[in-house]
């Protein structure tokens, strides 16, 4: 038996009912699910900022050991220098030594305010990591809150969500291939995911475009589909659609 454009796009409506009420059942939902999933990178970013604040002050505590180290070496040499002072055998040679000390002095206070500095950036660092956890804290309690309105949603709502999938699935296997991916791609790039409308006083049901008195007369004739000019919906008489949900 063939299947008429009129048969085809019947099937097609009845699909477009199922998923538009599978769309409202999920638009009871609102923006939570978005929400969630802004909260939940906002978290992750907060514990990255963490992460990288932590890293920074390992890298100052290794920088405070360095200098620490750099002290206790030149310490060691001031005490050797003073050793080798005590037995000079001439001015030049005490000189020499007398300026390796000043050296020596001078690495000692460069470490020591090396020291100071890298103390304060961690002090920084600290507070910076303890005002990020308490902003982490608060959203994450917020998207706590979220995630459970979210579950009493999703839970209420799907054994009939659930149902509706499958009955979309199943009503898709009767729709030939060519037809159902034009269809899901319509349905894709629709705000109101509305792929087959209505052609009602002379306008696309769609976008409201006027569609020609001859393309009208195609879609009365139900010959071939038709697509909307403008926004490349599937056009269906009104008349048609009218009957079959009178029908159902």
């Amino acid at each position: 038996m063939e299947i008429t454009i009129a048969d085809k796009l019947v099937t097609l409506l009845e699909l477009q009912e199922i998923d538009s009420r599978l769309d409202q059942l999920r638009k009871l939902r609102g923006d939570l699910p978005e929400e969630v999933k802004d909260l939940e990178d906002e978290v992750i970013g907060i514990e990255t900022r963490i992460g990288k604040f932590q890293i920074e002050i390992n890298a100052l505590k290794e920088e405070i050991e360095r200098h620490i180290q750099n002290k206790k070496d030149a310490e060691k040499l001031i005490t050797k220098y003073k050793d080798q002072q005590m037995n000079v055998r001439n001015n030049r040679e005490f000189d020499a030594i007398t300026k390796e000390l000043e050296l020596q002095e001078l690495e000692i206070q460069l470490s020591e305010k090396r020291v100071r500095e890298a103390e304060y950036k961690i002090s920084v660092k600290e507070k910076e990591i303890e005002d990020t956890n308490a902003a982490k804290e608060k959203r994450s309690e917020v998207l706590e809150q979220k995630r459970q309105e979210l579950d009493k949603l999703v839970s209420d709502s799907q054994d009939e969500e659930e149902k509706l999938m499958k009955q979309s699935e199943k009503q898709s296997k009767k729709v030939e291939d060519r037809l159902l991916k034009a269809y899901i791609r319509i349905r894709g790039g629709a705000k109101n995911g509305l792929a087959v409308v209505a052609v009602d006083r002379g306008a696309c049901g769609g976008c409201f475009n006027v569609v020609p008195p001859q393309r009208q007369a195609d879609i009365m004739d139900k010959q071939k589909i038709i697509i909307c000019e403008h926004c490349g919906r599937i056009l269906a008489d009104a008349d048609m659609i009218k009957v079959h949900r009178k029908k159902k």
